[in-house]
């Protein structure tokens, strides 16, 4: 195991934005993904992850994550531009009435390039639209640095910061930040 050191900032959105939402980049959309296979799941997870320590859903077997994409209040959205997946976001309706945004994040060649702002306002719209009572999510310092920040934009308000020690198995291969190491 590799001990690592991160605060996890809880946010919460009690009310839809008010303001427009901003337009997708030309040419891309967003598609709910319907029975996502678990290959794709590991690919968008492992690859928009990599740099930011996602580990939690590589310790699961493809039975245990098959049976976490089959539950009807997970859902999996991908935006693409023709045949490139740009990112993508997964909403969890099992907390109801609440809608938890359980990951966000792009494709690393997608990062800088302008898109995450209205990739995540469609991620904070999508959630609205299904009537909760509020939008729940969470970063940490292992996020991208914008990650706080963009979350905050969009109208979500930070609840509480939480110290947490993970124990991140070394045969996950995952590169650890020094900063991070305990």
């Amino acid at each position: 195991m590799v001990r690592v050191g991160v605060v996890v900032t809880f946010l919460r959105m009690d009310r839809p934005p008010t303001t427009p939402a901003p337009a997708l980049p030309e040419g891309a959309a967003v598609r709910q993904v319907a029975n996502c296979p678990v290959e794709l799941y590991r690919h968008l997870y492992n690859t928009v992850g990599a740099d930011y320590v996602w580990w939690l859903r590589r310790t699961l077997s493809d039975r245990q994550l098959a049976a976490l994409l089959r539950d009807p209040q997970i859902s999996i959205h991908v935006l693409e531009r023709g045949d490139e997946m740009l990112g993508f976001y997964e909403l969890d309706r099992n907390p109801w009435p609440l809608v938890n945004l359980s990951y966000f994040g792009l494709m690393p060649g997608a990062v800088g390039q302008n898109m995450g702002h209205a990739f995540l306002r469609h991620a904070v719209d999508a959630s609205w639209r299904m009537g909760p009572r509020a939008v729940t999510v969470n970063t940490c310092t292992a996020d991208h640095p914008r990650a706080l920040p963009n979350y905050l934009r969009v109208g979500f308000r930070r609840v509480r910061d939480v110290p947490e020690d993970w124990h991140v198995p070394v045969r996950l291969g995952l590169v650890i930040p020094e900063h991070l190491k305990l």
